[in-house]
């Protein structure tokens, strides 16, 4: 049970709260001077405790900035300076100057090869380091697929997004070759230097061989592997088989009228043995071809395309 005082008693407890309240806020105003005297006291220690911290860490990193110094080699930068700072990533390293500390750091020019640059280029390359460059072979992108509307029956209609990377993913594309070209322009978006574009009669790539850099962006774009860089040849002249298809003959045939059978007549044609037949598929190799033109004349299916032959039919 709760007691209360008596009534009378309530004005004498309500002054004496009231003074004390009254006492008890003279000493807070008395004292505020002192709490913040004494509060100014201790952040002017902790500004000053963190700022010697922070200049002795400072001194200590000089010194040890110094000690552990690696010079940068000067011909890095006059090697970048000579490059033509595409970044485009066909020299296998990353960008430009990627390249340029690669090629300080080698003891030979070996293997190193500015594809936009050239051979120019690299001359520039070898007399700054003192070295020899090597002899590189120009190249240029190959698209190893013939299948048009008129080689290639449309079988179905792809309402998806016009990415070759998607669509390769879902499904094998709009015939019944599934090795073929999908014609959605992913190897264009790739190419900095407007080398490649789609042939809206054929729906197929085009490269155009003045503007080709061989940086191979169009190679790392295809995601069913068309395209190949491949040496550009004497006078631009190559042969090569332009199909990828590694079904059985009969199936290759029919979904495209010009794919590889893998029959192999070419492979008895070539005197060379530049052509091999793998996974029912013929391959030529450039290193070896000698560009007789037999096989380009033997293969039933016209799957081999020569290219600048002044007196022979063209594929492409």
């Amino acid at each position: 049970m709760l007691y209360l005082p008596r009534s009378e008693y309530w004005p004498v407890i309500i002054s004496d709260f009231l003074f004390d309240a009254k006492r008890y806020e003279i000493n807070f105003i008395l004292l505020l001077p002192y709490y913040k005297e004494k509060d100014m006291n201790e952040c002017i220690i902790a500004i000053a405790c963190l700022g010697g911290i922070g200049l002795i860490l400072a001194v200590i990193l000089y010194f040890v900035s110094k000690k552990f110094a690696v010079e940068a080699d000067s011909r890095i930068d006059e090697i970048a300076e000579i490059l033509p700072k595409a970044n485009c990533g066909g020299c296998g390293y990353p960008g430009c100057k990627g390249f340029a500390e690669a090629c300080v750091k080698a003891n030979s020019l070996v293997g190193k090869n500015c594809p936009v640059g050239g051979a120019s280029t690299m001359a520039k390359v070898a007399q700054i380091l003192g070295l020899e460059a090597s002899d590189v072979k120009p190249q240029i992108a190959v698209v190893r697929c013939q299948g048009d509307c008129t080689h290639r029956t449309r079988t179905n209609h792809y309402d998806g997004a016009k990415k070759c990377a998607l669509a390769s993913d879902i499904y094998g594309g709009e015939t019944d070759c599934s090795y073929g070209c999908l014609g959605y322009g992913d190897c264009v978006e790739a190419c900095l230097f407007d080398a490649i574009s789609i042939d809206p009669s054929t729906l197929l790539p085009i490269v155009d061989e003045t503007r080709c850099t061989s940086c191979g962006a169009c190679v790392k774009a295809c995601p069913k592997q068309l395209i190949e860089l491949r040496p550009k040849g004497p006078e631009s002249r190559r042969i090569y088989v332009s199909c990828i298809n590694k079904d059985k003959g009969p199936v290759a045939r029919k979904a495209c009228n010009v794919a590889c059978i893998g029959c192999g007549i070419c492979v008895k044609k070539c005197s060379f043995d530049a052509i091999t037949v793998a996974n029912h598929l013929a391959y030529i190799d450039p290193e070896k071809c000698t560009l007789c033109h037999e096989c380009v004349e033997a293969c039933p299916q016209h799957s081999i395309v020569a290219l600048h032959f002044s007196n022979s039919t063209e594929l492409c």
